[in-house]
């Protein structure tokens, strides 16, 4: 049989709906699918069990180590030493700083080839900047701590359907000077690497333009003449199941419906919103985010901490269900490796 990978979690913003989401992960027995070390405030934990309505008895271990998952998840107690009262339903320095100290310890996890995968709950990147962190994102803060210097991607699956994007958290208007070939390129190789990975044996890829229209034959732009178009057909001529350029306003009708029915397995977009909202409207609470291209893999909720409903006990964990059950898949097959190398 089989072994199961081992996963190391993270509540995520603790002023957000995170802590009752993985709540109610943990109490669910797909659990078990995997050796679970949740690394938490223990009194943030109990509040995330308080609120989801599920009590837990998660023993604790005295260091960040997987020793005992395989009788059931454990929890290492991690907290600030100032241990501060975190304000809940808004964004704040203190929640910044308990969300990056605690994947810190998952980082560090994974580095030392203790944990397989990541999974966390919902981060605010408000928090994080309050709290220090200089990049954009908790994509690129990820690759720092963990040295890698390759290419990387924010991946978005929904239902095995998979979105990636050539360029994510900038301004529309830095957008075209991004378009690059090898900047396409990447996207594409890391998505069809990314499906392989996930267990997709031959992924099948469409690429979207980047102008109204596809450009309209130059009209409205070259991007997908001069740019998008080549290396859809250079990424052809290595092997890769790649076609486009597609119109962005209708890519998305060929992936309706489930798996037998789609056209193709993944899109590559261009810019953040040009994916975001076609696979958000097909299921919000569903999604998933991957951090792709890391040495790792790092699975979350595509959704944000949504502290309209935080202490609530409203939080639907479809998609953190869907965030471990990648976890799972993608960690399973790192473990596999590691073994065969």
């Amino acid at each position: 049989m089989p072994q199961r990978p081992r996963i190391a979690m993270v509540l995520g913003d603790p002023a957000g709906i995170g802590p009752e989401l993985i709540a109610r992960l943990l109490a669910d027995p797909v659990a078990a699918q995997a050796r679970i070390l949740l690394i938490a405030d223990r009194e943030e934990w109990r509040r995330g069990m308080a609120v989801a309505g599920v009590s837990l008895s998660l023993p604790e271990v005295e260091r960040p180590d997987f020793q005992g998952t395989e009788q059931g998840p454990r929890l290492y107690h991690w907290n600030l030493d100032d241990k501060p009262a975190y304000p809940r339903g808004e964004a704040s320095a203190a929640g910044g700083r308990y969300c990056l100290g605690t994947l810190q310890v998952a980082l560090t996890l994974a580095q030392a080839g203790q944990a397989d995968a990541i999974l966390f709950g919902p981060l605010n990147k408000s928090s994080m900047h309050a709290a220090g962190m200089g990049h954009n994102d908790e994509l690129h803060w990820f690759a720092e701590k963990l040295g890698y210097g390759g290419p990387f991607c924010e991946f978005n699956v929904l239902d095995g359907l998979w979105t990636s994007r050539v360029t994510s958290h900038v301004a529309i208007q830095e957008v075209p000077a991004l378009i690059t070939p090898a900047r396409v390129r990447d996207a594409i190789d890391l998505i069809d690497h990314a499906l392989r990975r996930s267990g997709v044996a031959t992924p099948r890829i469409a690429v979207c333009g980047l102008n109204p229209h596809n450009g309209d034959n130059g009209a409205f732009g070259r991007e997908e003449i001069d740019v998008i178009g080549p290396a859809v057909a250079e990424a052809q001529s290595r092997g890769v199941a790649a076609q486009g350029p597609f119109p962005a306003d209708t890519i998305f009708l060929k992936v309706q419906g489930g798996p037998d029915q789609r056209q193709f397995d993944a899109i590559v977009t261009m810019y953040h919103d040009q994916g975001q909202i076609g696979i958000k409207l097909m299921g919000f609470s569903r999604g998933v985010t991957v951090q792709g291209g890391l040495p790792v893999p790092i699975t979350t909720p595509a959704h944000g901490t949504a502290f309209d409903i935080t202490q609530q006990g409203r939080a639907n964990p479809g998609a953190t269900l869907q965030a471990f059950h990648l976890a799972c898949q993608m960690g399973a097959r790192r473990l596999a490796d590691a073994r065969a190398a």
